[in-house]
């Protein structure tokens, strides 16, 4: 089963081809770094306009580098939360339009959840379960059961600044 993955939730514009869930067939992302870098921080209207200009160009190329055409997709696959709303609306926008055009499902995730599966991922052994999950992403610091990937559950997060924000911050300070 190969899904075409699209990911716009803040500003990286991100597409990717998966084969049976867990093998990574492509891997292409249009990051705007430069684009925010005098605002010290992500602007939202740019980070979505900036969406509309490169969701094309990088699902063409992740196709392209999976060696696959949209007819052998079998479904699409969007984050559609947590994230910046514009640019939410933009790559959602995009698969919906792709999936109704092809004739294939379209498969909503949650930003966050992917984390977690991420660690399936070109893994040759299934995780134990049930684990405990941590994310802390940019925007997110959260702890959640996880009885399976269908099967997650938020324990607790963080009400304030999320200790992934820190994390980037302080990388940004040091430059890396």
């Amino acid at each position: 089963m190969l899904i075409l993955g699209i990911e716009t939730t803040c500003d990286e514009t991100g597409a990717s081809v998966v084969a049976d869930g867990v093998r990574v067939l492509s891997n292409t992302i249009a990051s705007q770094v430069d684009l925010h870098a005098r605002y010290r921080g992500v602007v939202p209207e740019i980070a979505s306009r900036a969406h509309i200009e490169n969701i094309l160009p990088v699902v063409t190329e992740a196709m392209d580098s999976a060696g696959v055409q949209l007819k052998d997709v079998d479904a699409v696959a969007v984050a559609h939360r947590p994230g910046l709303i514009g640019s939410l609306l933009i790559g959602v926008t995009a698969a919906k339009t792709l999936a109704w055009a092809l004739g294939k499902p379209l498969v909503g995730v949650d930003h966050v959840h992917a984390h977690l599966y991420s660690v399936r991922l070109e893994a040759t052994d299934e995780p134990l379960m049930p684990a405990v999950g941590l994310v802390c992403s940019g925007g997110h610091t959260a702890l959640y059961r996880v009885g399976s990937f269908l099967d997650v559950e938020l324990v607790g997060s963080t009400l304030d600044d999320a200790v992934g924000e820190a994390y980037d911050k302080v990388a940004s300070i040091l430059g890396l």
